[in-house]
């Protein structure tokens, strides 16, 4: 990622030897990931790490000792990235940042042992504890939080939950070995348990609730076990000599380096994107997609469709998560490819893919008569339990290949924008979506489509090109610029004039005729779900 910012670019290899860096190091599900940047927000140098979750006695997880290796395993790929660019071996950041898949269940005990093997986000054994407390605090408690993993612990009397002294997550864990202290960043925080934004802290009228639910079925108290919660730049330690060679086992690392509060995927993922100003949201779309809007206020209602979460400075941000993306769509790709082959066409996957989506555009507004439903799971949004994708039309339709890969793009986002409709009812108001994911490689086509279906101007461009270990890194240097100007900006304004200020981005807005469009689309889409979870039960049987 290469940014113009408000800081003159800086050689890089004076940079490292002065420690005028910041270093991320973000603990994806899939990938460890390491990102150096200078003064300029640039990057300098990656690493990585690649690993897998496990199943342990029925659920997901990673042992402590593949967290440490891959720790140590990324941070060694980058100094050897640092090394073959500038020949220069660092022994020192400005700063330093932590990063990790959200969520989950780690648990210790007063002498810092673990209690029970990670139980990662992935697991869905929570059901029981989740619907318990979305009842008791009339707050939507996912299965995937920290709190549904203890809860669902102590429900189930398991031997080790009276004896829980410290909670935490993965990016937690981590900071907690490399500093000692037990905080988190408010924005993981709010994967673990409901935050007052307010405050800047747990909701403690829901920690009198818990506390009194459980009372005389453990010792502890809630407040007493979950971290100490900071917002974005403020001081969460440093790095002791024990982190140092935890780290970086040569010893060539220094001790004494500044640490950012450790932060969750998603609100790095929200730096990566400049999306952390109220009425102002990313989406990400794969395998699945998911937005995130920042509310200028909380929901007045519970939404059991609607995950809340926070910005890293403490934002209240709503998550619509839609369980399908493009994974139908790529299957349709691949048929063409397939297509291409049979008759002897030298055509590459990348190329079907924007001839394709560029046809698409030429359909109609509304996909003329022709439906698709993406859904190879389940989709919690739309109501659908059992999982069926399908493509069909009306008779009178005009069966194109233009509107029928129009249909397909155009279902990926209908769960969303259904979620979406939830938050209008709401009064929530977004200005401007920031786009990013495999969809929107093909310059205008998905993104017209998503401002279309959602009545919102859309952005994308090359602002997340390292994600959220460039996010944590970014972090960590505004933790630096904080402890050594207190007139330095707030997060949102340091990121908007310091970090993106020149950043290329290209914005679509929406038209009268695809907003129309859509609507007349998601009417006939909502209209038929019920036919489709009758296919989808009857193919399951």
């Amino acid at each position: 990622m290469k940014t113009q910012g408000a800081h003159v670019s800086t050689d890089p290899r004076a940079a490292i030897a002065a420690a005028d860096t910041a270093l991320g190091i973000e603990f994806g599900s899939t990938r460890i990931k390491a990102v150096l940047i200078g003064p300029d927000h640039e990057v300098l140098a990656t690493g990585g790490h690649g690993w897998e979750n496990h199943l342990e006695g029925g659920l997901w997880s990673y042992t402590l000792d593949e967290v440490v290796a891959g720790l140590q395993s990324a941070y060694a790929s980058l100094v050897a990235d640092v090394r073959e660019r500038y020949d220069v071996t660092p022994t020192s950041y400005g700063s330093i940042g932590i990063s990790a898949m959200m969520h989950g269940y780690l648990a210790f005990d007063a002498d810092d042992k673990l209690l029970a093997p990670f139980r990662t986000w992935r697991n869905t054994n929570t059901g029981r504890a989740a619907e318990e407390l979305t009842r008791l605090f009339g707050f939507n408690i996912p299965l995937r939080w920290s709190i549904a993993h203890l809860h669902q612990a102590v429900l189930d009397s398991e031997e080790h939950a009276p004896r829980v002294a410290r909670l935490t997550t993965l990016a937690g864990w981590v900071h907690y070995q490399l500093t000692g202290r037990h905080v988190l960043g408010v924005g993981d925080a709010s994967g673990m348990f409901p935050i007052d934004s307010e405050a800047g802290t747990y909701v403690e009228s829901y920690l009198d609730q818990y506390e009194a639910l459980v009372a005389e079925r453990v010792p502890w108290r809630l407040r007493d076990v979950l971290p100490t919660v900071l917002s974005a730049g403020e001081d969460a330690g440093v790095l002791t000599a024990e982190g140092a060679a935890l780290i970086d086992p040569t010893g060539t690392l220094q001790a004494g380096i500044a640490l950012c509060p450790p932060e969750g995927d998603a609100g790095t993922g929200m730096i990566a994107t400049n999306a952390i100003a109220q009425r102002t949201g990313n989406i990400s779309c794969g395998t699945s997609v998911f937005l995130m809007a920042v509310l200028e206020r909380s929901l007045t209602e519970l939404h059991t469709e609607i995950d809340m979460v926070t910005t890293p400075d403490g934002s209240p941000v709503a998550m619509v998560h839609s369980n399908n993306g493009a994974s139908e769509i790529d299957a349709w790709v691949g048929w063409f490819a397939d297509f291409a082959r049979l008759v002897g066409a030298d055509v590459s996957i990348p190329a079907i893919y924007d001839a394709l989506y560029n046809h698409a555009l030429t359909g109609e507004a509304d996909a003329g008569g022709v439906m698709a439903y993406n859904t190879l799971s389940a989709e919690p949004l739309v109501g659908q339990e059992a999982a069926q994708p399908v493509f069909t039309h009306t008779a009178d339709a005009r069966v194109t290949l233009a509107n029928a890969v129009r249909a397909q793009l155009m279902s990926i986002f209908a769960a969303v924008r259904i979620g979406v409709d939830i938050l209008s009812d709401e009064g929530v108001r977004l200005d401007s979506l920031f786009a990013h994911g495999g969809l929107f490689k093909t310059p205008g086509v998905a993104q017209q489509i998503l401002a279309d279906s959602l009545n919102i101007p859309v952005s994308v461009g090359d602002t997340a090109g390292e994600g959220g270990a460039w996010g944590i890194a970014v972090l960590a240097r505004y933790r630096s610029v904080l402890a050594g100007d207190e007139a330095a900006p707030a997060l949102p304004e340091y990121l908007s004039e310091r970090v993106f200020a020149g950043a290329s981005v290209s914005t679509l807005e929406p038209t009268p005729e695809g907003v129309a469009g859509y609507e007349r689309f998601l009417d006939a889409y909502r209209a038929a779900l019920p036919g489709v979870e009758v296919i989808a039960r009857g193919t399951a049987r």
